[in-house]
C-alpha cells in the first residue's frame, strides 16, 4: 500500500470479503459505523491508526511495516501461509 487511498480500498475489500456490513464490522471492533464509513471513503482525508488496528484485528488481519519498494518473495508467501495468512 502506498497511500491512505490504498489503505481505505483494502479495508473496504477485506470487510466485503468477510461478508460484513459497516455496522457489523464496527460493532465487532468497537468503532462507530460512521467512523468506518469515513475511513473507507477518506471523507476527512485522514484516519485513526487505533481505529484501523481494531478494525483489522476484527477482520483477523494485522498491520505490518515493510521497507519501501519491498517485493514479496517466495519465502514471504510461504511464511504467510504457515501463519494462516492468505497470499495476495
Amino acid at each position: 500500500m502506498r497511500d491512505l487511498a490504498d489503505v481505505a480500498t483494502t479495508l473496504r475489500q477485506l470487510r466485503r470479503a468477510a461478508g460484513l456490513s459497516q455496522a457489523e464490522l464496527g460493532a465487532r471492533a468497537g468503532v462507530p459505523r460512521v467512523t468506518l464509513a469515513r475511513m473507507e471513503n477518506l471523507t476527512q482525508g485522514d484516519m485513526s491508526v487505533s481505529a484501523l488496528l481494531r478494525l483489522l484485528a476484527a477482520l483477523g488481519q494485522e498491520l505490518q511495516a515493510r521497507p519501501a519498494g519491498h517485493v514479496r518473495t517466495l519465502e514471504d508467501v510461504l511464511a504467510e501461509q504457515r501463519a494462516g495468512g492468505a497470499a495476495e
